[in-house]
């Protein structure tokens, strides 16, 4: 282990290295991608023919996920889940969804001696990630959560921790804008009343998903929360989603949901703090792209009850992340990062923007639905 190269001001690395026994040479270890929330280093070892393997190990951060050990049980029990599918199918669970290694003391996650949760995966080999999306990788995308969904159904959700409480229950979103409001901290509520006006305006929408939920009309299902197009790996060769990755923010919740944050983020051309309303539109041709692969994804996995909620998911989505960067702006800026003041604003414009296209276009989007479904 003296040999090896790791990445400066990095605590506890070596300790957690140790842990692992590899199948070759142990190399070191570097910091790898874009994340900001857990602590992402790439694994190098080196066989003594043949290319080099690599591993990825992640500590999960406290500060965002204050029980990781909860995490990391939703983690473990979903992938396994995944994997059990996969070769079902006759795919391959190696590159098809993730997956950790376990310790030398056979335990899925090591726990170093501050207290620190840690995970190490095989590396998907020949994929990439995606940040920005042409149809065909939106569509593609699609499909992969429409797999995910599938693969998962028959996983009992209730079991999962809930590991975000109240993630996407947008009651729950309502009552703290209007705490917000009421508080109104920095005297911020008197510029922003066309905005106040359009939430409230919308309170009942706010209910509509959960009220179904609490009716017995949509199942609880296992849900991914945060389906942006980076959260897939595509295959180098093929352009096609193969991985889902991401898993943290994994729980209990609505396929509604999944679809409509894809929608939220994907369906549309703007920056996400546009000032510029204009330029903000929901384009209904990538609407109907992503249903397309998502519903080829599912293969007739959901509801009937869920086909016909599917607009919802986008409207409430996109409704709620409005109101949560509202929510912020009234109460100073103290959740999401800001580059600029009036950040927060900005980007809650933008999704209202996007809400008032939908409710405009809401039963062209369920004629697509029902086109597909």
């Amino acid at each position: 282990m003296n040999s090896i190269y790791l990445p400066e001001n990095c605590e506890y690395l070596h300790e957690v290295l140790g842990a692992y026994s590899f199948p070759e040479t142990l190399i070191g270890a570097s910091r790898y991608g874009y994340g900001h929330i857990n602590d992402t280093f790439c694994v190098i070892c080196q066989p003594r023919e043949g290319d080099g393997v690599r591993f990825i190990l992640q500590r999960l951060s406290r500060a965002a996920f204050p029980a990781t050990e909860q995490v990391m049980e939703n983690f473990y029990g979903i992938t396994e889940h995944l994997r059990k599918k996969i070769a079902e199918e006759g795919g391959d669970p190696e590159r098809e969804t993730l997956s950790v290694v376990r310790t030398v003391d056979g335990k899925p996650y090591y726990t170093d001696s501050n207290g620190g949760i840690w995970r190490l995966m095989p590396f998907v080999k020949d994929t990439f990630p995606c940040q920005s999306a042409t149809p065909e990788l939106f569509e593609a995308s699609a499909r992969s959560f429409g797999k995910f969904q599938k693969r998962l159904k028959d996983y009992p959700a209730h079991t999962l921790f809930e590991t975000i409480p109240h993630f996407h229950d947008t009651e729950d979103r309502y009552a703290k804008f209007e705490a917000a409001l009421a508080a109104d901290k920095l005297g911020r509520a008197a510029q922003v009343q066309a905005e106040v006006a359009f939430v409230k305006a919308r309170k009942a929408d706010c209910s509509v998903a959960l009220q179904a939920l609490r009716e017995g009309k949509l199942p609880l299902r296992v849900t991914h929360n945060d389906t942006k197009l980076n959260n897939i790996l595509f295959d180098k060769l093929t352009g096609e989603g193969i991985c889902v990755i991401d898993l943290d923010t994994t729980m209990p919740g609505l396929s509604i949901n999944d679809f409509g944050d894809s929608i939220r983020f994907g369906a549309n051309h703007s920056a996400e703090d546009e000032k510029d309303l204009s330029k903000v539109n929901f384009d209904i041709d990538l609407f109907e792209a992503y249903t397309r692969g998502f519903l080829q994804g599912a293969e007739g996995g959901l509801t009937e009850a869920e086909l016909e909620y599917l607009p919802w998911g986008a409207r409430l989505m996109t409704l709620e992340c409005g109101i949560r960067f509202l929510t912020d702006y009234l109460d100073g800026d103290n959740y999401f990062h800001t580059a600029y003041e009036g950040q927060n604003l900005d980007r809650c414009r933008t999704q209202f923007k996007l809400v008032q296209d939908m409710e405009q276009q809401f039963d062209a989007m369920a004629a697509v639905v029902r086109k597909y479904a």
